[in-house]
């Protein structure tokens, strides 16, 4: 059996992951492919009892405590649910995996990215995703857009302009830095159009259509 692919989707808050990870289930569905979509951090129970820690308003949680503890729910969710499931030849959508902390807690909670990466290296045992989705959006718009839901703001949403500025920067840095892997996309379009451009840039690692069909 081949092995699976993860695909992961990165951005600021606001920016529509959620919205296009349905999307993308939709459609790869559709054309026969087993899709598994997860997030972060979550997924497995001892990762989304970190979840619950982290997004927590009411605590005040240092930036080290934080980087450790979402590498903590990272390490878990690898080990138990996602390396079997690539193993297992199922394409893996995943809402948040490594670059997240590079870009909230490396230069976010200024931490330095290389020291958050050798954190997450330890903890996701090198995983590498075969390809990112990065939605970019300008933060104001990606603000703007939180809040428009019903549900209060998490303990990061909450941070100041500075902050996000800096994570919209260092994402767009590491994609300047890995651009086969990393595909930016404009999250101020439509959904249908994020969706149709998301599709095209996973376009190569899907099988043919004709076989998918044959092994349905």
């Amino acid at each position: 059996m081949a092995r699976g692919k993860l695909i992961t989707i990165e951005g600021l808050d606001g920016a529509g992951k959620s919205t296009l990870a349905a999307g993308l289930v939709r459609e790869l569905t559709a054309r026969g492919q087993r899709v598994e979509l997860l997030r972060e951090p979550g997924g497995v129970d001892v990762s989304e009892r970190i979840r619950a820690l982290v997004k927590d308003p009411a605590l005040a949680v240092a930036p080290r405590t934080e980087t450790l503890l979402y590498a903590a729910a990272r390490a878990q969710l690898v080990q138990q649910l996602l390396a079997p499931l690539l193993e297992q030849g199922a394409f893996v959508l995943l809402d948040r995996f490594v670059d997240s902390s590079l870009a909230y807690q490396g230069a976010g909670r200024e931490l330095g990215v290389e020291a958050v990466r050798a954190i997450n290296r330890f903890a996701t045992g090198g995983l590498t995703p075969e390809r990112t989705l990065l939605l970019r959006i300008d933060p104001a718009v990606g603000r703007a857009r939180q809040h428009e839901r019903a549900s209060a703001p998490d303990r990061l949403e909450r941070e100041s302009e500075r902050f996000f500025a800096a994570i919209a920067a260092a994402y767009d840095d590491l994609a300047r830095e890995e651009p086969e892997r990393i595909r930016a996309l404009d999250a101020a379009q439509a959904p249908e159009d994020v969706l149709a451009d998301a599709l095209a840039a996973i376009e190569d690692l899907l099988p043919p259509p004709e076989r998918i069909n044959m092994d349905a």
